[in-house]
């Protein structure tokens, strides 16, 4: 037996044969998913994880820590990655969006249904998570949990260990594969328990301690809504963008304008076939990237947006551009900071709110 603070832990088989039982626990590398996937070891289950690789993760490592978070629990790792049957969901959520673009439930229930799939294919006995009763307000509260469950197909077969004392009985539970009396009873906000818990357990490296999502971010949101409402089918190339350089509307054309060296080379590597490039000619400056109808107004307009990034001071300056090659120029004069301003994504949005 093992004595964690005021929990008692038993490696041995609790209420059956554990070597059959096998559970696949989602896991996205934060200190929740470690705690709840640690629990179910120490039960002496098989555990399996699973995440989900969204382009909208903040976290630095490659699947949200996952990885690095699978190696130190010792456990195999199944990582699939979003396409586009996610952002046809982010789209147009049936059930709304929490904080700016996060379709925080629609996201739980396109999750859970990957995870069921997925564990019906390595046959699993449940599946597993390290949400919180009430520690998100949108997503983890009991009624949005049990809707979450039903549309994904899994009512009663979630299992929280870090809150399941305060839920009803899952099916895993009921069938004696997991001891209910060594799961906890956590709710609410408060990460004190889980860093006890985590001392406790002595697990000391959680490099995404509290996750994060770039569609809760208000900037990233302005882009997100703009790229919907310009363009009927968006791939996950347009999604890689929103992260990259300064963005502007002008009608129909998306104008993206690189920041720095790294982002000046992402923008000319990634451009399709129909995008013009620019460039300024004698002065440092940004790459730039226009989308959409080239007319003789969008191309002035990217070259005087690229212009007004350079290092050029004042007058008039010579902007190099083209589709395959940089072949043609055109010379523009530096915009007003106010000119610039008001064709930034976001900014017409603001306006129409200010108005209301």
């Amino acid at each position: 037996m093992l004595f964690i603070g005021k929990l008692l832990f038993m490696r041995t088989t609790c209420y059956c044969d554990m070597t059959r039982v096998k559970a696949l626990g989602l896991l996205s590398g934060g200190l929740d998913s470690i705690l709840a996937t640690e629990m179910i070891q120490r039960q002496g289950i098989e555990v399996v994880a699973f995440n989900v690789k969204s382009p909208f993760c903040l976290c630095k490592k490659g699947g949200c820590a996952a990885v690095d978070a699978s190696k130190q629990l010792n456990v195999t790792l199944k990582v699939i990655v979003a396409k586009d049957d996610y952002l046809r969901m982010l789209r147009n959520p049936k059930h709304g969006y929490g904080r700016n673009m996060n379709p925080c439930i629609d996201c739980r229930i396109f999750l859970f249904k990957k995870a069921k799939k997925y564990a019906n294919e390595i046959g699993a006995n449940f599946i597993f998570t390290g949400e919180v009763l009430d520690e998100r307000p949108m997503s983890q509260h009991y009624p949005a949990m049990k809707i979450i469950e039903k549309e994904a197909g899994l009512e009663g077969k979630i299992l929280r260990p870090l809150s399941a004392r305060l839920l009803p009985e899952t099916e895993a539970e009921k069938k004696g594969l997991v001891d209910r009396a060594k799961l906890l009873d956590i709710q609410g906000r408060s990460r004190k328990p889980q860093f006890k818990l985590a001392e406790e357990f002595n697990i000391k490296d959680y490099p995404c301690p509290a996750g994060g999502c770039l569609l809760t971010y208000e900037e990233y949101a302005k882009k997100i809504r703009d790229l919907f409402a310009h363009k009927k089918h968006v791939s996950m190339a347009d999604i890689a963008l929103l992260r990259i350089g300064r963005h502007f509307r002008f009608g129909k054309n998306k104008i993206i304008v690189g920041r720095n060296e790294v982002e000046n080379k992402f923008l000319t590597a990634n451009k399709v076939g129909s995008d013009f490039y620019f460039e300024p000619c004698d002065v440092v400056g940004p790459i730039t990237l226009l989308q959409g109808h080239k007319t003789k107004a969008a191309i002035e307009t990217a070259a005087k947006l690229t212009a007004s990034y350079s290092d050029a001071k004042s007058g008039e300056v010579t902007v190099k551009f083209g589709k395959i090659a940089l072949d043609r120029t055109i010379t523009v004069t530096l915009p007003q900071k106010a000119d610039v301003d008001k064709l930034r994504v976001g900014n017409a949005e603001k306006k129409s709110k200010n108005k209301a």
